[in-house]
């Protein structure tokens, strides 16, 4: 809801794309930049707390940015104030949050565990544009950002309510500048978890900027207002949510590469078709698969990404993740506004489209090269881990990042 309602409240305010795509920048390019310190914040300290302190700090900037629109005082620097304070906010929460998912499930129960996480969040994406669309057309966007607020009270009682077994400070034996160095040198000589992140890159910066572009499609192309928007963001989240619920169905990794590969193949071709759709029915049709194949991508490189990765250097390669994945979308973002304020959105999404079908190509032509080593990485962490070695066998493991066409 919240994110829903601030895209129309700065385009209700300035009418401009190009601004559409700066919030969205100032709100996640704080990621990019700090998300190496908070890696190895996450790395030292304890993740339930950290967890903890942004859940808070999130609740109080929701809060004041309801308090700001509902007063009628609010203004385009304010919410652009807001956006980065809550992007510095985000930059420590996603590697610890991310990173503790282990802690409380177990590395057994890792992928339905992401693949959970995943449904929940996207179960809210139906729900909350749907809302949003219709609280912002008749009410206004005050109220949306209210409610953002206020669910923060259930998140930190759960949190509290975790038991969890008591942290313990590691001695730092060596300085933070090489402690977090030690993060992207892990990244960049592995080769199965460089490639994922490389295409995840590649989507964030080119294909996902498509949300940011939502209300022009909704307002200038289909002309469904405020509630089209709430529609459009609504059938995406359903076709994610369908997404992590296949995923949660698993009960391995066995060829998730695979699935990286043709879910980006698919999210391309969707994005391309929704560009230049004129139809609000097409449109839907469309988005339902972008948000299906994209949650399959994402979520299957989340989860290889996580399997492979020793524990204690998770937080530092899940905040690389997090500069790949989320720090990324703030120069796409800023890229899709210019682009669509000066050559239109349905051209600026058909060309990010094909650079994202480009990575897909790419990353299965290189699949082969790398399964083994992938396979070696989750059989160690899975040793290592004390869990069962699922779907790893003679024949299973040699399919973990099977290229596209093999044997299933």
């Amino acid at each position: 809801m919240d994110s829903v309602a601030q895209a129309w409240l700065v385009y209700r305010l300035t009418g401009s794309s190009a601004l559409l795509g700066l919030i969205s920048f100032a709100n996640q390019v704080p990621v990019f930049l700090i998300s190496p310190l908070a890696g190895y914040v996450a790395d030292r300290f304890s993740r339930h707390k950290i967890v903890i302190a942004t859940q808070v700090s999130s609740m109080c900037l929701a809060l004041t940015l309801a308090w700001v629109t509902l007063t009628n005082r609010v203004q385009i620097w304010e919410l652009f104030v807001l956006a980065s304070l809550l992007g510095v906010v985000n930059a420590f929460d996603i590697p610890a949050r991310q990173a503790f998912l282990v802690e409380m499930v177990g590395r057994e129960d890792l992928i339905n565990a992401i693949a959970l996480n995943s449904s929940m969040f996207n179960g809210a994406r139906i729900i909350g544009p749907a809302v949003a669309g219709i609280l912002v057309a008749k009410i206004g966007e005050g109220w949306c950002f209210f409610a953002n607020g206020v669910s923060y009270i259930a998140v930190i009682t759960g949190l509290l309510m975790m038991r969890l077994d008591p942290f313990r400070l590691k001695p730092a034996s060596t300085s933070a500048w090489h402690t977090i160095r030690e993060g992207f040198t892990y990244v960049g000589r592995t080769a199965p978890i460089r490639s994922l992140m490389a295409t995840l890159a590649v989507i964030s910066f080119a294909g996902l900027p498509y949300a940011v572009l939502m209300p022009i499609f909704a307002d200038r192309i289909l002309h469904e207002g405020a509630e089209g928007f709430g529609v459009l963001m609504g059938v995406s989240g359903a076709g994610a949510l369908l997404g992590a619920l296949l995923l949660a169905s698993r009960t391995g990794v066995k060829g998730l590469g695979r699935w990286v590969a043709v879910g980006t193949m698919a999210f391309a071709v969707s994005l391309i078709g929704f560009a230049w759709s004129g139809r609000l029915s097409l449109s839907c049709s469309l988005l339902f698969l972008t948000g299906f194949a994209a949650m399959i991508t994402m979520g299957s490189s989340n989860t290889l990404i996580q399997s492979m990765v020793p524990d204690h250097l998770r937080g530092r390669v899940m905040s690389v993740y997090s500069m790949s994945f989320i720090g990324m979308g703030p120069f796409g973002s800023v890229w899709a506004g210019y682009m669509a304020e000066h050559f239109g959105a349905p051209l600026t999404l058909t060309i990010g489209a094909i650079a994202c079908l480009g990575v897909a190509i790419v990353f299965a032509m290189r699949l082969p090269a790398f399964r083994a080593e992938a396979r070696e990485l989750i059989v160690a962490q899975q040793a290592t881990g004390g869990s069962p070695v699922q779907e790893v066998t003679a024949t299973g493991a040699e399919a973990d990042m099977e290229p596209a066409g093999t044997g299933d």
